[in-house]
């Protein structure tokens, strides 16, 4: 009796098995062969010159051509990244990274990517920019044709679609889209509700807005002390990654020939320069995302109540296909529900729904290419009426001497009066806005007085050092302009002062400035270090004079700024991490400790803590977070070292003669080969980087052909 029993358990077993079997079963298919996949590179004609820093240089007659040439190069360098951002983008990621990636996928859903690429693809999207689009798709299918090995299963063919996708999942995270998601989707939220402003009494509630990375600056040739118009580009990214910079300079005959820097999976320059002028972009984190509260009908859950009605839910499953090994695949079916605001979140404490700046909007890459293609201010200004990026700051220059800020956002054309900062009854359609302010209408500082310019990441209101700033009287409160300042912000302030001429050294002496403001949230942190009861720690008495006599630089000689940053740390990087560390004195405690136990002393000199790791390269660097020579580091490692992998990376200095003559001085932090290990251009740029030195930009066919080390035509 128990070997029968044995016998059908074992029998069930097996039948359950085989049943699990069947239903995680899911291969994924076959990518066509290379043939198909190589056939449309017959119809593009590029030439890409690799220089001898190992950055191409891109030529074509047509812009289609060198977009294939941009996929083509850019897959040489980085053909896994882009593979990663196509499949975060089909909301597919989760099949070959596991469960960890089911989240995005489920965003892609949330957030409708797809159904907006099948609206609008075929009849919003101008054919010249299909054309860059699908070029550039062909580009990838011709390298995987040659690279079947490197290929992931299943993903290719790659598609237009795919790239203009690709802009409409992303733009929104530039203003901090996801952080709404995550307070969304947390267990707890604690967020006021908007009420009616007849009905308004005094509350207050904390502010959402947080700084981001990047510095951007523009001088005139007025003030410049030698009639030289200047731009500095420096954008704060991850060194790696699906956001991290990769240089290109793109050639057409119909018009491009621009430098600058591209994420995986563009075609075109998102900031940088060509002949006639150039841009720096900085995030801004401008209020662009709505939330609303809805209320769900008690006898009918799929209904929710708009102006005394029940409306139902636009429903629709999203199906995540999360990989367990090999070809099985676990199929996770998750709803999906939108209402007359926009995607709907189910969370623990609420139901809400959340309407965003950049729903529906499918012009990205018109507006990028737009503004690569301008030569003088009217063009450019025209470009960004389009108005199709939700976000971004721009400070711009160009070789007629006009130099401007650009506080640009899709910003709701909201109802007066309201705190749109808190959440709003989900009951009212009339809080349900539809329209974006015209671009005309939106904050921006052309030629100002002073002859300077920049942004680091703070309030639109400082953003010259003369008398003739954008007021906040000037713009509604509903507008949700940012008030914030940064250490670096508040650093260009101490540093400039309106008059005194912006020398191209004084200008590379503020941007590579490596100190702590004053005023900044760093110092205020230090104090409070300082003003703690110490008498109780008498073996403390040496760190905190140490401390005490730190200049808040972050000069690589520094032998206080280790325990100076090492306290700060967790505090100034906490807008990012969400971690702002312990209270002052305790994490002054835990950076002695942790200098004591790696470094045996409290003073080791700080590039011997902060470090530029690269392959074998191995190098001290300056700076720190929030700092103007920016350097995030990431994770403290077990040898108490701070590796960098975020802050500067991509840095391009421009300038034009009063007669329009151009030169530009550019460096990357590691070099071309974003993967290839093997390759010289992996780590090459490197130690200038680390030593704030520079490589000249090569502008014209000369001087690339001069510098060539590799001239190739992919597909012939």
């Amino acid at each position: 009796m128990i070997k029968k029993i044995l016998a059908g358990l074992a029998a069930l077993i097996a039948v359950l098995a085989i049943a699990a079997a069947i239903y995680t079963w899911d291969p994924l298919p076959q990518n066509p062969n290379a043939d198909i996949l190589a056939a449309e590179a017959a119809n593009y004609e590029v030439e890409i010159i690799r220089d001898n820093w190992g950055v191409p240089h891109i030529y074509g007659q047509t812009h289609a051509d060198t977009a294939f040439g941009v996929a083509y190069a850019h897959a040489e360098d980085d053909y896994e990244t882009i593979q990663d951002v196509v499949a975060a983008t089909r909301g597919v990621l989760a099949r070959y990274k596991g469960a960890s990636a089911a989240p995005t996928d489920y965003i892609v859903a949330l957030l409708d990517v797809w159904g907006t690429v099948d609206r609008r693809y075929e009849t919003d999207v101008p054919a010249d920019i299909k054309a860059i689009a699908e070029a550039y798709a062909s580009g990838l299918n011709l390298y995987a044709a040659e690279h079947p090995d490197e290929t992931w299963a299943g993903l290719a063919p790659f598609t237009g679609q795919d790239v203009v996708a690709g802009f409409i999942f992303k733009t929104p995270f530039f203003y901090g889209f996801d952080e709404t998601l995550q307070a969304l989707f947390a267990e707890e939220r604690d967020a006021p509700l908007a009420v009616d402003p007849s009905q308004r009494t005094w509350f207050l509630h904390p502010s959402m807005n947080t700084e981001r990375g990047s510095n951007a600056f523009a001088v005139s040739s007025e003030r410049s002390g030698d009639d030289m118009t200047r731009l500095l580009i420096n954008s704060h990214q991850p060194m790696t990654g699906a956001v991290a910079w990769w240089e290109a300079h793109i050639v057409s005959e119909e018009g491009l020939d621009i430098t600058g820097g591209l994420f995986p999976g563009t075609p075109v320059i998102l900031h940088g320069f060509n002949r006639h002028l150039g841009w720096a972009n900085t995030v801004s984190k401008p209020d662009l995302t709505d939330i609303y509260r809805l209320t769900l009908n008690p006898d009918k859950r799929d209904q929710y109540q708009l102006d005394g009605e029940w409306r139902a839910f636009e429903e629709s499953t999203a199906t995540l296909r999360v990989k367990l090994f090999g070809p099985f695949a676990l199929k996770v079916r998750r709803p999906v529900r939108r209402t007359e605001h926009g995607p709907v979140i189910e969370a623990a404490h609420c139901t809400y729904a959340v309407r965003y700046a950049g729903m529906d909007e499918v012009r990205q890459l018109e507006q990028y290419v737009r503004l690569n293609l301008a030569e003088n201010w009217d063009q450019f200004s025209t470009a960004m009426g389009l108005n199709a990026l939700p976000s971004i700051n721009y400070v711009y220059a160009d070789k007629d001497g006009t130099i401007a800020f650009i506080h640009n956002g899709q910003y709701p054309e909201r109802l007066p009066n309201w705190d749109w900062k808190a959440d709003l009854p989900g009951n009212r359609s009339d809080l349900i806005w539809q329209d974006y302010i015209p671009y005309a209408e939106g904050p921006k500082l052309v030629n100002p007085a002073s002859g300077f310019i920049y942004n680091a990441n703070n309030t639109p209101y400082r953003a010259t050092d003369g008398e003739d700033n954008l007021s906040p009287g000037d713009f509604p409160d509903w507008l949700g302009l940012q008030t914030n300042e940064t250490n670096r912000s508040l650093r260009i302030q101490d540093l400039t002062d309106g008059t005194r001429l912006m020398t191209r050294d004084r200008l590379l002496a503020i941007k590579f400035d490596d100190a702590y403001s004053n005023s900044s949230e760093a110092s205020d942190f230090l104090a409070q270090v300082l003003a703690h009861d110490w008498t109780s720690a008498p073996e403390m008495a040496e760190a905190v004079a140490h401390l005490q006599a730190w200049d808040l630089r972050t000069n690589i000689e520094n032998r206080h700024a280790a325990l100076g940053v090492l306290t700060v740390l967790r505090h100034v990087t906490g807008q990012f991490t969400g971690d702002y560390g312990p209270a002052p004195h305790e994490a002054f405690r835990e950076a002695v400790d942790l200098l004591q136990t790696n470094y045996g002393r409290i003073d080791p000199e700080w590039g011997e803590v902060n470090r530029l790791l690269r392959g074998e390269t191995d190098l001290p660097v300056s700076g720190g977070p929030d700092i103007l020579r920016a350097i995030y580091p990431a994770d403290m490692r077990d040898d108490g070292k701070l590796y960098a992998n975020a802050g500067d990376t991509w840095i391009a200095l421009v300038e034009w003669t009063a007669d329009g003559a151009q030169s530009a001085d550019v460096i990357h932090q590691y070099g071309a080969a974003t993967l290839d290990e093997s390759s010289p251009h992996y780590d090459d740029q490197a130690p200038l980087f680390a030593n704030e030195e520079w490589r000249p930009a090569l502008l014209t066919r000369a001087e690339v052909e001069a510098n060539a080390t590799r001239t190739y035509r992919p597909g012939r």
